[in-house]
């Protein structure tokens, strides 16, 4: 199915900033990215500057008791970490945000909202050593993608929400998204945004080529040294399974080394190019890279910006996941965390987040708000999927501690990490 190098001597936390923010939602073009990249890192030694009160010196020190008293009733505010640019912001002023303003007309909760989150990895080494000690980490919301999430789930770092407080999430998470198997039935964590990913080209650097397969990345002596995969392991090595016929909901570890293998051999020849995080979209954008494996979400200011960029679902399918929100132990406000999970699960408040970050909604009944609001937005397959398309969408199977350690070092080892 087929449709219509900034980052050179930056410090590394500013690139990795910068790299999340090149494209839309959560890493949306603009040309206050970088300045709000660099504020960003230039606060991150404090979590008080970006907004979040430092971290709680209480703690049992047991990180299974994660439950700390709630201070919601009489603190009526909440503290949420974020990725940055992955929320609805007003169009004349950009550090407003419409609907967390709704939410505090609705609610009186004040809520602190911090993009502080860039890297999954790097943002749970700065709030281990809390968790692991049995403290307050200064938040009461985060969002983390998929399989971190589920980490501090298994960690015991998260808390389990109260059924009667997300009564709406519980009745209108899609049925896609309600039973993931690191949380069943959505004990702990509801998602923020769904993540497809897909194959991309540039009509213009292929030559008026189609691109429409991984096999076609890894072995068309046309696109040799200017292809790039995803850093994400999972993105990558899901669909380099997926086009070796493999589901990766069920693989097995030889079929997770024979997709690194194969990989790896494209590396060695050159058919790759590298490894990147968001910024292959400029890259792509330019024509210095041909084709590349992208986020769905990245791709629609790529292609209002320029008309040669196409995206493709491969006929073997692509992998999509989610990023998510829980409440972390020993949260201070986790009521009012709640209520702002909840909050979200509103059809008409998760079209405005969808038509200002430009990916998958988990919300049911949102569509027909989004086309009210942003008709464009509501038509295109990478906001709100065809039926075709959500046939093809395959998870990344849950992986044991013991899988996630032994996969991750084959992987950094292949992308040079």
């Amino acid at each position: 199915m087929v449709f219509n190098e900034l980052t050179d001597g930056l410090p590394e936390p500013v690139r990795r900033a910068w790299e999340r923010s090149l494209t839309s939602g959560r890493a949306a073009v603009g040309r206050r990215t970088l300045l709000r990249a660099a504020a960003l890192t230039a606060g991150a030694g404090t979590l008080a500057a970006c907004g979040i009160p430092a971290a709680g010196t209480a703690g049992t020190g047991d990180s299974t008791a994660n439950a700390a008293p709630d201070l919601s009733e009489d603190e009526r505010e909440v503290s949420f970490s974020n990725w940055p640019l992955y929320i609805d912001t007003d169009e004349n002023d950009q550090e407003k945000h419409g609907s967390l303003e709704a939410f505090t007309a609705a609610t009186g909760i004040r809520v602190k909202y911090a993009e502080d989150i860039n890297d999954n990895v790097e943002f749970f080494g700065k709030v281990k050593p809390q968790l692991a000690a049995g403290q307050d980490t200064g938040r009461d919301l985060m969002v983390l993608t998929d399989w971190m999430a589920a980490r501090l789930i298994r960690l015991g770092w998260a808390q389990k929400l109260t059924p009667a407080n997300v009564t709406t999430a519980i009745t209108n998470v899609d049925s896609r998204f309600r039973a993931p198997d690191w949380d069943p039935g959505r004990l702990y964590s509801y998602p923020w945004a769904g993540i497809q990913v897909v194959i991309a080209y540039n009509r213009k650097a292929t030559r008026g080529k189609e691109v429409t397969s991984v096999a076609q990345l890894l072995e068309d002596q046309d696109l040799k040294g200017r292809v790039t995969f995803l850093s994400e392991m999972r993105d990558s090595v899901g669909m380099t399974l997926l086009d070796m016929g493999k589901d990766p909901a069920k693989f097995t570890a030889d079929d997770y080394d024979a997709a690194i293998a194969r990989l790896q051999k494209a590396v060695d020849s050159k058919q790759i190019r590298r490894f990147t995080g968001n910024d292959y979209g400029q890259e792509l954008s330019s024509g210095d890279i041909a084709a590349c494996v992208a986020w769905g979400g990245d791709l629609i200011q790529l292609r209002a910006d320029n008309p040669d960029i196409e995206f493709v679902v491969p006929e073997q399918g692509f992998v999509y996941g989610t990023d998510n929100m829980l409440v972390p132990a020993k949260a201070r406000h986790k009521a009012n965390a709640e209520k702002l999970i909840d909050f979200y699960y509103q059809p008409k408040i998760a079209a405005q987040l969808a038509a200002g970050i430009g990916y998958v909604s988990a919300v049911t009944g949102m569509e027909k708000e989004l086309a009210a609001i942003a008709p464009d937005t509501a038509a295109n397959p990478l906001v709100v999927p065809t039926p075709e398309m959500a046939a093809k969408a395959h998870v990344f199977r849950s992986l044991t501690e013991a899988e996630e350690s032994s996969f991750e070092e084959k992987f950094s080892k292949l992308i040079g990490a």
